[in-house]
């Protein structure tokens, strides 16, 4: 029998409600802050991802689906959403509209790693991304976004962690203290960070085994080595999240895992899992469009997957309402009367009541079994005397109790004055 591909789920009926909350919630709040949508293709030049996200990047070695098509081209199912956001800004000259430009989407997006809670090789994302200002307020106004997200769809018990990892000026610098500190220790590192060593040192302070964590709580730290731009930015930065009563908490070890950031970078973890159940991430790529063979332009975003964060609203027992379901089961006593309830649903379902036929082949009381099995609120049943009458009898299937009214005035009460 076949089954879902590893690392790939169905979502089902029960789950739907779950994603459909997150999404009102999410595009609420990016119309409010004046973003609009934007959808990209699944698939892209796979170049564009090499550049983007870093040849040294794990998402690059190691995760990226990347086949030849049939005509000889080199694509790749989109890891990530920054990039294609950035490539479309690029193509349909945005950069001719006024500035910033505010855009979000959903999308999924395709990395063949180890399948866990709430993460899977194919999962889901959020993303909202401001283009073309480098101010220190559209910083704190996209994490302000993000964490406002968070809280409307009722998850409390998260941190939101912050960090600045400087530009191309001083990172340099820090980069070589990095090495030098880490050199050190080249023996107990793990052997994916002996790599990262010499390719992308950064990339030491993201390591997830326990004794590469060890030495990089106590590196040498990105917010110490700043140059007067950046660690003017950075301060601002501070003073807006503060000025907005944002609680937040500097990290220093926070650096992401994509090389196109610069400067500001965050990320909204539970209390529980810390990094590796990482609810939200995002930050400043202002080099990631110019890299793109674009002029100079700056641009922060962030992304949320969809799976982490039903999964955390199903721990933290939010209250997630049920989609609308249909108010009336529509029941047929006997064969003859099947015609006229099949009438009866698609008039109340023309009418914008959700009505659902019952199945005919059972008797009453299964009918009625299936109204309750479905949770639908009233029966509606007709018979031979009842469509002799011009009635419809309903029945409350919470009490039991049930009443026969006309039929045309009761579809005339649903219509409304």
């Amino acid at each position: 029998m076949f089954q879902a591909p590893r690392g790939t789920t169905d979502l089902l009926p029960a789950e739907q409600r779950y994603w459909r909350y997150i999404e009102s919630k999410a595009v609420e709040l990016a119309q409010r802050y004046g973003f609009g949508r934007i959808d990209t293709p699944v698939f892209e030049d796979s170049d564009l991802f090499v550049r983007s996200v870093g040849e040294g990047t794990d998402i690059v070695e190691k995760e990226m689906y990347t086949f030849e098509d049939r005509g000889g081209d080199s694509v790749t199912l989109r890891p990530e959403g920054t990039a294609p956001v950035c490539r479309a800004y690029l193509e349909h000259g945005m950069h001719n509209l006024p500035q910033p430009v505010r855009l979000y989407y959903f999308c999924p997006v395709f990395r063949y790693e180890r399948p866990q809670a709430g993460r899977f090789r194919e999962h889901h994302q959020f993303g909202a991304e401001v283009l073309g200002d480098a101010d220190p307020s559209v910083d704190a106004e996209v994490i302000e976004l993000a964490w406002q997200l968070m809280l409307s769809l009722g998850l409390r018990d998260i941190n939101l962690l912050v960090n600045s990892i400087g530009d191309s000026q001083c990172r340099p610098d820090y980069i070589e203290e990095l090495k030098s500190y880490f050199s050190g220790y080249h023996d107990i590192l793990c052997a994916d960070c002996r790599v990262r060593l010499v390719r992308n040192p950064l990339r030491l302070l993201d390591c997830k085994v326990e004794t590469c964590q060890a030495l990089g709580n106590d590196a040498p730290r990105s917010a110490d080595h700043l140059c007067s731009d950046c660690q003017d930015h950075w301060d601002k930065l501070q003073t807006y999240l503060a000025a907005m009563e944002i609680p937040y908490r500097v990290d220093h070890r926070l650096v992401r895992g994509l090389d196109y950031y610069t400067r500001t970078v965050f990320e909204v973890q539970p209390d529980e899992g810390g990094s590796q159940s990482t609810i939200c991430g995002g930050g400043r790529y202002d080099g990631l469009i110019q890299s793109l063979g674009g002029r100079d332009t700056p641009g922060i975003g962030f992304a949320t997957g969809m799976e982490r964060l039903a999964l955390n609203l199903k721990r933290s027992e939010a209250a997630v309402p049920h989609e609308p379901a249909p108010k009336y089961l529509v029941v047929n006593v006997g064969e003859t009367a099947r015609a006229a309830a099949v009438d009866l649903a698609a008039r109340l379902r023309r009418a914008g009541v959700g009505a659902i036929l019952a199945s005919g082949s059972r008797g009453l009381r299964g009918q009625l079994r299936q109204a309750n099995a479905l949770e639908i609120p009233y029966a509606l049943i007709l018979g031979d005397d009842e469509i002799q009458r011009g009635e419809v009898v309903i029945r409350d299937m919470g009490s039991s109790t049930q009443e026969a009214r006309q039929l045309d005035r009761f579809l005339a009460d649903l219509a409304g004055p």
